[in-house]
């Protein structure tokens, strides 16, 4: 039963990291919005955190860290630039470790919400999909200042926003921007993770499936029909 269990797990975690690699590589991943890049990726990360668990999130997230590293090495954008310069081991913290901590916490968040509201899977759900994004911005952000504050871009940004504050730095430069990317994301992911959830819930006990559920997690079934016990006999 445990062999079965993860090789379930490990089909739906490898359609997420499918899915996220194929938002990566097209426009639908990043929006630019001036020296930053408005990212979409935490969607896969939340929907994967909120159905698979805390660890999953993490493999995920390290996934959206590790595209977010490569894509300031290949082709960097001004910010990339001056953080690789200034400290490529901070880079790599603020791109990838950050990324890790995203996807983990979000599955603790989601699994402490469930704990205090059992029965409202909807809001649930809701509540992990929003914390994603926020939990991105914050990690993000203070790896930023934690590395890159005192350096001659950042400071040169304080200047521009008229605040030597950290906070009101943060604030100032990814305030609405993290309000956008949490809006969207606790739209898509919460609607595709609830309808999930149940989809999945329904045929690992090999009974067809009355909730729709995107097209691309239907191939789950695909991997799982010999592994969920068979509805005869019942």
């Amino acid at each position: 039963m445990k062999n079965r269990t993860n090789t379930r797990w490990l089909t739906q975690l490898a359609l997420l990291v499918a899915v996220l690699l194929v938002m990566n590589y097209t426009p639908l991943g990043y929006l630019q919005v001036g020296p930053l890049s408005m990212s979409l990726l935490t969607i896969p990360v939340a929907i994967g955190a909120m159905t698979l668990g805390p660890v999953a999130g993490a493999i995920l997230g390290g996934v959206f860290g590790t595209t977010s590293f490569v894509s300031a090495l290949r082709t960097p954008s001004v910010m990339s630039a001056a953080m690789l310069q200034a400290s490529p081991v901070g880079t790599f913290i603020t791109c990838f470790v950050a990324r890790v901590l995203v996807g983990l916490c979000a599955g603790w968040v989601y699994i402490g919400i469930k704990k205090l509201l059992p029965k409202n899977t909807k809001l649930c759900c809701a509540v992990g999909a929003v914390a994603t994004p926020l939990l991105n911005t914050f990690w993000f952000m203070l790896s930023l200042c934690v590395f890159f504050f005192n350096t001659e871009y950042v400071q040169s940004l304080c200047a521009t926003f008229g605040t030597t504050n950290p906070f009101l730095f943060v604030c100032a430069f990814v305030g609405v921007q993290a309000l956008i990317e949490a809006v969207g994301c606790g739209i898509v992911a919460t609607l595709v993770t609830v309808p999930l959830l149940k989809f999945l819930k329904i045929n690992c006990r090999g009974r067809p499936a009355k909730t729709r559920a995107p097209a691309v997690f239907v191939m789950i079934r695909v991997f799982e029909i010999k592994e969920c016990p068979s509805a005869k006999g019942r």
